[in-house]
């Protein structure tokens, strides 16, 4: 059973850091490609970073430069770094995993960006 736990979410005022953490049960996570996403009030979810087996990532264009995903293999943990935070950030944050189209989702951690 595979489980995604997220964690480092909270309140920060514009122009502040946090850094999500989720953490993965389960063997597979080596070769899994690992995302975050987000979903604000009345929007849709939308992707905002991925990082695959081999490293390889992607931003959506809003967060380009601002946000660094990143993954610990050998923990089982992958990151988002968010600096520069912006109100628009504001969100419920959620960690997912694909493994040869098998997919796996978190709970997720709330960011809030305010002043």
């Amino acid at each position: 059973q595979v489980q995604l736990v997220e964690s480092g979410g909270g309140l920060v005022q514009p122009g502040g850091s946090l850094r999500l953490s989720c953490a993965a049960s389960g063997s597979s996570f080596s070769l899994s490609s690992m995302g975050w996403y987000r979903q604000a009030p009345g929007k849709q979810r939308e992707l905002v970073a991925s990082i695959t087996s081999s490293g390889n990532t992607i931003y959506v264009d809003s967060v380009k430069g601002r946000f660094t995903i990143s993954r610990d293999n050998a923990k089982n943990t992958v990151y988002l770094q968010m600096n520069s935070l912006k109100p628009e950030d504001t969100a419920v944050y959620y960690c997912n995993k694909k493994f040869f189209g098998i997919e796996h989702w978190g709970q997720g951690t709330q960011v809030t960006v305010s002043s």
